[in-house]
């Protein structure tokens, strides 16, 4: 069984987009949940390789995404714990492949949606990543230290975010420009 280090953070980033559509109009849960492969990839090219959504055993929600974010390949296997349409927080024990071999560690992706006084919607993409035992005996053997592991690990996590955060907003938007066209014709 794998032992997650909530007690340790491995990386830590937000990041927010303003969209010109109206909060009513957004369905994050309804978005991450039917986006298509080609559209997850336009969202942090060419980190973004795949995705696609199903479920777990027990009936819960999950996505499943394909990354690389800095030297590992990574593949998320995202539960949702909470699936809402202006908030979903999912929950990955997540599967890294780096050049020196492969580890787990779990991240926690949450995706918020808040209204504006002009009308206009603030995006929100949240990352946290935690280590797991694997993780950090991974790393001793490899002769790196928590502190130099966590720091590569922000400086790539936190450049990823920060440039798919601003795609996702705009994706999540024309999605909810796409369903109001629909209700208007």
């Amino acid at each position: 069984m794998t032992t997650i280090r909530n007690d340790l953070i491995l990386s830590q980033s937000a990041f927010t987009h303003v969209v010109d559509v109206p909060i009513e109009s957004i369905d994050i849960a309804s978005w991450l949940f039917e986006l298509p492969d080609a559209e997850y990839q336009r969202c942090a090219p060419p980190d973004h390789i795949a995705a696609g959504a199903t479920w777990t055993d027990d009936g819960r929600r999950m996505s499943i995404n394909v990354e690389q974010i800095g030297s590992g390949l990574v593949v998320q296997h995202y539960v949702g714990e909470v699936t809402e349409k202006h908030y979903c927080r999912m929950v990955s024990l997540s599967d890294v492949f780096t050049p020196h071999g492969r580890t787990k560690v779990q991240v926690i992706w949450e995706l918020s949606a808040k209204t504006l006084p002009d009308g206009k919607t603030e995006y929100t993409n949240s990352v946290i990543s935690h280590p797991t035992d694997e993780f950090l005996a991974f790393i001793e053997k490899n002769g790196a230290t928590f502190e130099q592991a966590a720091h590569d690990r922000q400086v790539a996590s936190g450049d990823h975010n920060r440039r798919e955060t601003p795609l996702f907003a705009e994706s999540i938007a024309r999605a909810a420009r796409a369903k109001m066209a629909v209700q208007n014709a």
